[in-house]
């Protein structure tokens, strides 16, 4: 009769198999690595070492921790989070036939409000972008990258790890998602002739202070620019446009699906333009435009009030 797998080891091995399966990111890699500590050390602090001991009253207690920490309450969404990897940690132990029960499967993950996506105006967006006008070669390439977040709706990660062979006839780009999806996003006018730009005019000059590199957008020594160099970007070009309110890179992203939505767009296609496994995610935004559409009616109709 062989010993129990411990925690330690079956925990590496859910890890491994959510990392390949999934094709999950290094940062959500990351987080399922956090959370599954956590629950462990809660788990040896009851005296269990592997698996098998494991009951649903641990994984209880386990949620209860986390209500109830010392240094407060984590937030719905942190805890949900945590609760959600444990509750994929166990159907994997009962998957791969090292419990006969999920003890976690009576676990419910506490409810979230709606949380509305924060988009801009029109008008807004226009400052934010006319704010990055510049002929130097910093603001060209700020001006291109920003006019690529909002007329594709990128994430700020996949807009950094474009290569330069992701734009595709020069109309299109190339788009790499979570778990490395790829989906293809037209550019708008706009975007195109502020990429040509700094293609022409600004890559060239970076690329020359460092080594060779298929990186779309650059930095001041020549390597790919980083998520946080693009968070600054936009957030000293927000100070330039004196919005008077912070936006973030996901800013662009929904305001890009907002305006869309607003303009006609059909959801569906949005969908696909964001790259969202699930319509449900994109209907979030309908609500957005609804609430515009209300707080307009009510604003212009002399029998809404």
């Amino acid at each position: 009769m062989t010993d129990p797998v411990t925690l330690a080891v079956v925990v590496d091995r859910f890890l491994r198999h959510v990392s390949i399966e999934r094709g999950l990111s290094a940062n959500t890699l990351s987080a399922y690595r956090r959370d599954l500590a956590s629950y462990v050390e809660t788990l040896s602090a009851r005296g269990i070492h592997t698996p098998d001991r494991i009951g649903a009253e641990d994984v209880a207690a386990f949620a209860h921790e986390l209500r109830a920490r010392a240094d407060g309450p984590l937030a719905p969404s942190s805890m949900a989070r945590m609760l959600s990897t444990v509750r994929g940690f166990h159907r994997f132990l009962v998957d791969e036939a090292l419990v006969q029960s999920d003890a976690a499967a009576d676990t419910k993950p506490p409810k979230l409000s709606m949380r509305l996506p924060k988009a801009i105006s029109i008008e807004q967006m226009e400052s934010v972008l006319g704010a990055a006008g510049g002929d130097d070669i910093q603001s060209l390439r700020d001006r291109a990258l920003l006019e690529l977040l909002y007329a594709t709706g990128a994430r700020v990660s996949e807009a950094v790890a474009l290569n330069v062979d992701d734009l595709v006839d020069g109309d299109i780009v190339r788009l790499f998602g979570k778990g490395s999806k790829q989906r293809i996003v037209p550019l708008g006018s706009y975007a195109r002739a502020a990429i040509d730009a700094y293609l022409v005019r600004a890559r060239p000059v970076f690329s020359a202070r460092g080594t060779a590199t298929p990186a779309l957008f650059l930095g001041a020594r020549g390597h790919r620019v980083s998520r946080q160099n693009a968070w600054l970007i936009i957030r000293a070009t927000a100070e330039k446009a004196k919005l008077g309110i912070e936006i973030s890179p996901h800013t662009f992203r929904h305001s890009f699906a907002t305006h869309l939505l607003a303009g006609g767009a059909d959801v569906r296609v949005v969908q696909e333009l964001l790259g969202h496994s699930s319509v449900a995610t994109t209907q979030i935004y309908t609500l957005v435009t609804a609430d515009t559409l209300r707080d307009m009616y009510t604003t212009a109709h002399p029998r809404a009030r």
